[in-house]
């Protein structure tokens, strides 16, 4: 029944080229004008997995609690610290950029010079609070005296490590971005909103006495949308890379072009098709279009070397395309259907951003069917071949088929045996050294950039010099109406407070019982023996309302008491043992009415995006190997097929987690695409193959003898598609972004170890199964066209 489809289908195409040709010419053209449409666009909700209980936390309480989406400005003096006049005029005009920049929430600005920055103090008469900036300070009345009491009021508030430096270097303003804004409802454009800091900020306020420093989520995906346009840079190198080693192996500057032509012409179509639905190219996601190419690129070299191949055996032009179609189309469709699946699993990630992602890279995928199945060789049937290219290809095919033999050798028993020992145990090894590999970041900063790119190097700064922790969790703890005038559900708060501040990783624990006990000790003329939660209401009121509102820990109706705890970072390891702390103490400390919730904050947000990663990957990656499992007992119905094209594949994907760990990669967003995209492309070289080898075996040729032929048809077109796209992606190791980075060398790992286990382990096990288990009967053919 395939058979006769392929065969329908060859004819149809064939018979109606130009009509077939000029179709994909006019849908090409269209979906042009709409990929030059196509815009860079970056989200902060777009990252969140919005049924995961910390984000449902954080959604509803996020106008209430400080949001994961801060940004945070540090004017920082070169020399000197920041108490002179021209410094603190310059802070001033920074808080106020800020303040009136659009996306901003302004009830959320906080510097030295906002009302909700203030001093309490124990006097002889009792508690002192007024503003560290006086209202009766501006910047035309500043002078030294004023900032001798600006600076007093710092240090009393307790601000020092917070809002300044601890060595008075430098002072920040911090802000909560409004997404979507709440009066226009419109999404935050983040890439256009970085620019705008850049300019409205650092652009403006640095000079050689000072600098600005800019960190936040807002920023960070500015900087990597910045750094990813580069990558069009690269796609540009690896695409010349390409071109020369497709023309050093066709030697024919035609069948050079043609499978890089049909492949960009899906991409057209995928950009076309983001564009149509909506979507915008998240920097996060920069390669995948990229990654696309590859697999047409990949596809396209198998075509024109079956091309190649038929020319020398005396084809024409159209003969040897209408073969090609035939003898491809199973294999390619089966290869593609596989990497399709591959991304169309990621769907059941529930964090938007990696959804649109595998939408789009589905779409893409799919176009391949059509440009590099169908488009290619039609388009090959109009080409001419002249004796001299002939002659040339059959001695450059007479030189790289001794390769082959000798490589051929490997599917004899005894070869066989040993490398299928070998390989037995360096699954073992990889499995063990893939335990423990590291789910989500595992480097401090933003892991996406480089560690000397300027963002880093601003949050290595800040950190340095701030006592605050930059990665905040916050933990949501649910109490009765009037819970914080409450001293058994305040002192339950103040006990889990204790509790997290000691667990390891957390700099900072910060909560409304923890500051109410010092507002009570400074009634007590600051008496230490005093610093703890009065047990009458009235009185633990009046130490409650000494916690200014601006630190938002407490709502309105005192129902929600939430825990901020300040992390040294937010790598994977940190989080998860912060989390462990509060599960643990909220099973063994349970009090009726109080519920203590995760979480809210930059990384409460982070923990949650971690869990989802660790546990979609495992079912993802088990779709994608049944798919395979399927597809090839329902092609070759051969269970023996399904063994041989898919151990050597999960050896490949053991060594790619070995190799993750190995260069600490995390297994976070941006990774997780591509191992599942690894595996999509690994197993294409296993069907091209295994095809090879049944037709030859159905020809009633032995198990050894047809895999030396299959290698000589196909194991050269393997190994140079192994090697062509190693090296495009491996430009990418030279790339600004550290993700891509990393994405490039995984890649190249993933080509070569793909290919490497296509061409020894496969035709390995094939052989000892076919020892071990002697077959039967005849083995059933292929579905191709000749």
């Amino acid at each position: 029944m395939l058979a006769s489809l392929v065969s329908a289908l060859e004819r149809f195409f064939f018979r109606h080229r130009l009509a077939t040709l000029s179709a994909l010419a006019v849908i090409t053209l269209v979906m042009g004008v709409f990929a030059s449409r196509l815009e860079m666009s970056a989200g902060f909700d777009k990252q969140l997995p919005q049924q995961h209980a910390f984000i449902k936390t954080f959604n509803e309480y996020r106008d209430v609690l400080f949001g994961a989406n801060r940004i945070i400005v540090v004017l920082h003096a070169k020399n000197g610290d920041i108490w002179n006049k021209k410094a603190m005029t310059r802070l001033y005009d920074i808080t106020q950029t800020l303040f009136f920049m659009p996306g901003i929430d302004r009830r959320s600005v906080t510097s030295l010079w906002t009302p909700n920055t203030r001093a309490v103090q124990i006097t002889e008469e009792g508690m002192k609070a007024e503003d560290v900036v006086g209202g009766d300070v501006t910047v035309d009345t500043l002078d030294e005296q004023a900032i001798v009491g600006i600076r007093e009021r710092t240090i009393i508030g307790g601000f020092v490590g917070s809002l300044v430096a601890n060595d008075h270097s430098g002072a920040m303003v911090v802000a909560e971005l409004a997404d979507p804004d709440p009066q226009t409802g419109k999404r935050l454009n983040y890439l256009e909103f970085s620019q705008h800091l850049e300019d409205a900020l650092r652009a403006k306020y640095s000079d050689a006495d000072y600098d600005v420093q800019i960190i936040g989520f807002a920023k960070q995906m500015g900087d990597i949308g910045a750094g990813a346009k580069g990558v069009v840079g690269f796609f540009v190198l690896a695409f010349f890379l390409t071109v020369l080693a497709v023309y050093w192996y066709t030697r024919s500057w035609a069948l050079t072009f043609l499978p890089l032509f049909c492949s960009l012409v899906s991409v057209v179509w995928q950009f076309g098709t983001i564009t149509l639905l909506g979507f915008g190219l998240d920097p996060l996601a920069i390669l995948v279009p990229f990654l696309v190419f590859a697999i047409g690129v990949s596809h396209g070299v198998q075509q024109v070397n079956f091309i190649s191949k038929e020319v020398c055996a005396g084809a024409d032009g159209m003969t040897a395309a209408r073969r090609s179609f035939g003898g491809l189309f199973i294999p390619g469709t089966l290869a593609l259907i596989t990497a399709f699946v591959g991304f169309a699993t990621l769907v059941l990630v529930p964090i938007p951003m990696i959804r649109e992602l595998a939408i789009t890279a589905s779409v893409g995928v799919a176009y391949k069917i059509v440009t590099n199945l169908i488009m290619l060789p039609v388009l090959a049937s109009y080409f001419r071949f002249d004796a001299a290219y002939v002659s040339r290809i059959e001695r450059l095919r007479e030189r790289r088929d001794n390769v082959m033999i000798r490589l051929g050798r490997l599917a004899e028993p005894r070869q066989a045996a040993i490398g299928g020992l070998f390989c037995l145990v360096l699954m073992g090894v990889a499995v063990w050294q893939s335990q423990g590999r590291h789910i989500g970041h595992v480097l401090p900063g933003a892991p996406e950039l480089r560690a000397d790119s300027r963002y880093n190097q601003d949050v290595e700064s800040v950190v340095n010099h701030f006592s605050l922790g930059l990665d905040l969790f916050t933990v949501a703890v649910e109490t009765p109406t009037g819970g914080c005038y409450r001293h058994d559900v305040m002192n339950y708060v103040d006990r889990l407070t204790w509790y997290l501040g000691n667990v390891p990783g957390v700099l900072s624990a910060q909560s409304l019982p923890a500051l109410a006990k010092l507002s009570a000790s400074g009634v007590n003329e600051g008496n230490p023996k005093w610093a703890s939660l009065p047990l009458d209401e009235l009185s633990l009121g009046e130490a409650v309302r000494q916690v200014p509102e601006g630190l938002r820990l407490y709502n309105a109706d005192c129902t929600l008491l939430p825990v901020n705890l300040y992390l040294a970072d937010h790598k994977a390891s940190t989080l998860k043992r912060v989390v462990q702390a509060v599960e643990q103490y909220r099973a063994s400390h349970a009090m009726d009415g109080v519920n203590v919730r995760l979480a809210s904050g930059n990384a409460g947000v982070q923990a949650a995006t971690n869990e989802v990663v660790e546990v979609s990957e495992l079912p993802m990656m088990l779709y994608v190997y049944l798919t395979i499992l399927l597809l090839v007992f329902l092609v070759y119905r051969d269970w023996r097929a399904m063994i041989a094209c898919c151990l050597p594949l999960t050896l490949a994907t053991f060594l790619g987690y070995w190799f993750m760990k190995a260069l600490d990669i995390g297994l976070t967003v941006a990774t997780l695409p591509v191992m599942v995209l690894a595996v999509g492309i690994g197993v294409d070289y296993a069907f091209y193959i295994y095809n090879r080898l049944q037709l030859h075996l159905a020809e009633g040729i032995d198990i050894v003898s047809a895999f030396k032929l299959a290698l000589r048809e196909v194991g050269v077109a393997t190994v140079f598609t192994a090697l062509t796209l190693s090296v495009g992606v491996a430009t990418w190791s030279f790339s600004a972004l550290k993700f891509q980075a990393d994405m490039g060398q995984l890649l190249t790992f993933m080509f070569m170890v793909n290919m490497i286990m296509a061409i020894t382990l496969l035709p390995a096990i094939a052989v000892l199964l076919d020892t071990l288990i002697p077959r039967k009967g005849p083995v059933r053919a292929p579905v191709i066209a000749h």
